[in-house]
Formats: C-alpha cells, structure tokens, sequence
C-alpha cells in the first residue's frame, strides 16, 4: 500500500509539472531560437523551390539530382546489358591488314568473269535434246502409221519355214518406214524355188499395206497379166511410168508411201526391166524417193536349192540364219548379168521347205476351209509329193 501511494504521488507530481510548464509564460531566448528555426525551414523552401524553377527551365527532370526515397530492388537487366554490350565490343574485330613483300606492288587480284558462251553453250545443248526428242516421238508416230507389229503377226500366222527371209523383211521394213524423208526408194528382192511361198507373201504385203495407206497406194504388177504380148511392150511401159507417177504424187500430197508389187519377173521383158530402173533411179523429185519396190521372182532358184542342199548339215545345226550371208553373193554375181536392176535390190532368198513346213502348210489351209484332218492323213497327203532326200532326216520339197 505505501508503495502504491509513492507510484501515485510521483504521477501527480510529473503531470502537474508538465502543466505548470505550459502555464508558464516564454522567455525571449526560447522564442528567439523558435524563430530562427521558422526563418531557416523558410529560406531553404524558397532556396529549393527557385532551384525547381531552374530546372524546368533548363529541361531537365525535376527530381533528377533529387535523391529518391523509394526502396531499390536488385535484378539482372543491367547486368544483362552490361554484359551485351562488352559482348559487342569484343565482336568488332580490327580488319586483316594484308602484307605485300617489299620488291612486289600492290595488285588486286583479277576477279573472275562469267562467260555468255557458257550459259549459250548450256541453252544450245537444251535446245539439240528437245529436237532429237521430238524427232523419236516423230519417227514412233511414223511407225505406228503402218502398223508393222501386224504384219509381224500376220507373217508368222501365215508363212512357213521362211523366218529368216521375213525377219530380214520386216527389218527393211521397220529402217525405212521410221522416216518420211530419204535419200532412195526402198528395193527389195524375193528369190526362190517354186512354191516356197514367194507370191503367197507378196499376197500379205499387198492385203496389209492396202489396209493401211489405202487401194489406191499399192500396186500389184502380174508381168504375164499386164503384159502378156512383146508387141505391147512399148504400151505397157508407158503405161507403167504413168501409173506409178500417178500414185508417187498423190502418195506426197497425202504423206504416205506407195508400195509397188512386182511378181513372176523372171518374165519381164528387158524393157520393161530398164522402166523399172528408171523409176527407181529417178533423183528429180522427192515423190520418187519415197516409195517401196518388191520384187518377186525365181530367178537362180537353181542356185538356192543347190546351196541348200550342199549345206543341208549346216542348217541342221545352226538353223537358217548363215545362209543369207554366204548365199547373197552368190546371187547377186548372177543377177546382175542377167539385168543392173538388182544391184539396187535388198535380196532376200527363200530357201527350200522341210517336210514339217508341208504339214503346216496343209493344217493350215485345212482348217480354213472348215476341215480338221487327223495328223496322220496329213502326213500321208505330205508324203505324196517328192522330196530331195539328205542324210536320214532332212527331206526337201522339189
């Protein structure tokens, strides 16, 4: 209790002192100093706003130098650019000096020129390709006119053991039909015994090549049908020169290529022989250039079969594909005594039928009749006609 009453009595005795503090009046030094801290906050107020006034008048910011009572935040964005920017500093690079020797002068290196004959040599190159291109496609559409993969078929359908001397034709064929432009008339010239299918052969030429250029474009010259007399010779050649230019124009105007047919000329007056060379050997205008000539005929027939049997175990070998090469001389030294015309000729032998061919011959024509024979009659008909007779299995018609 007597300590609660001292904390008392010392409250009362500070709040009464503080209030006799207030109540007592102020001495002239106290008031003075008062004053003097008014007078100081005031000037530099008026220091610190004429200042502000500068400063806007100059343009500067207002509180640039003033120092900022906002809290600073550490980050990396001046670190960051600080780094960029020594970054930048150390990529410009002083440029390469180039050091010359003492004895030499200063030359800049030739800078190299690109040539126009290269890039003309390039579009000159371009331009060939695109015309031998076209030239193919051209000479495929040529072709394809004449539809020789038909008479392919036809030739193998119809004609027996003659595969060389047709292979050999339609090779002749294919070369010279790929182009509408030559230089001389195609002259091919079939040699054979009687009835190894000469006239059966240019019978197929005749029906294919009708199919395809037209009647009008292909001729068939029989020399005992269209010239059966000698005192109608000068006739029938006349006749014959005007026939073929006829059909040699017209086949220009329409783009095509006659065929001329020319059968049983072992009968054909000499003549009428040197007409037909004349209209081979015509260089006056391209009409004359464009044209095919087969000759039929069984000229030194007897040298084939002589051939043919002296070299039958070389066809039973090899097959008959040798024999052209070494026969054709040997015709050619004997036809060109009998007329110049076949030194222009393609020749072409066909050699003499086996047994086997005869039976197909015969099925052949049979079945085109309506007849479906037994094998055994066909060989029984086949052994009715005569044969030549060489070693132990080679049997040729006569």
């Amino acid at each position: 209790m007597i300590m609660g009453d001292q904390e008392s009595s010392e409250t009362l005795s500070e709040g009464e002192m503080e209030k006799r503090k207030e109540s007592e009046p102020l001495t002239l030094s106290q008031f003075s100093s008062t004053v003097r801290a008014v007078v100081r906050i005031r000037q530099k107020y008026q220091a610190l706003k004429k200042r502000r006034m500068e400063l806007a008048v100059a343009g500067t910011p207002i509180f640039a130098s003033t120092r900022s009572t906002s809290p600073k935040i550490f980050t990396f964005d001046g670190v960051v650019a600080d780094t960029s920017m020594t970054l930048n500093k150390k990529k410009k690079k002083k440029k390469a000096r180039v050091l010359f020797p003492n004895n030499s002068s200063r030359r800049v290196p030739p800078t190299k020129e690109h040539s126009r004959a290269k890039n003309c040599l390039v579009l000159l190159c371009v331009i060939v390709f695109l015309q031998v291109y076209n030239a193919i496609e051209n000479l495929d559409d040529h072709v394809l006119k004449y539809d020789l993969e038909g008479l392919e078929k036809t030739l193998k359908r119809e004609v027996f053991g003659q595969q060389e001397a047709t292979e050999g034709l339609l090779g002749h064929l294919k070369d010279y039909l790929s182009t509408y432009v030559h230089s001389k008339p195609l002259v091919v010239s079939l040699h054979g015994p009687t009835g190894v299918g000469k006239s059966h052969l240019g019978r197929l030429l005749a029906q294919h090549f009708r199919s395809v250029v037209g009647e009008q474009l292909v001729m068939q010259y029989f020399v005992l049908h269209h010239c059966p007399s000698e005192g109608e010779l000068p006739l029938c050649s006349q006749t014959l020169t005007s026939h073929v230019s006829e059909m040699v124009t017209q086949a220009e105007e329409e783009e095509k290529i006659p065929v001329f047919i020319f059968d049983e000329m072992e009968h054909m007056p000499g003549e009428l022989l040197d007409t037909v060379l004349t209209l081979i050997l015509t260089r006056d205008s391209n009409e004359y250039l464009n044209a095919i000539y087969i000759l039929i005929s069984n000229l030194e027939h007897e040298e084939i079969t002589k051939f043919v049997l002296h070299n039958s175990s070389s066809v039973a070998v090899s097959g008959r594909t040798r024999l052209s090469k070494e026969l054709n001389p040997l015709l050619l030294s004997s036809l060109k005594k009998h007329h110049s015309l076949w030194l222009e000729a393609e020749l072409l032998p066909l050699t003499l039928l086996e047994k086997s061919h005869v039976m197909e011959c015969f099925i052949d024509e049979m079945s085109r009749e309506g007849f479906y024979p037994e094998r055994s009659h066909v060989e029984q008909l086949a052994e009715e006609l005569s044969y030549h007779s060489v070693g132990w299995n080679n049997n040729f018609t006569f």
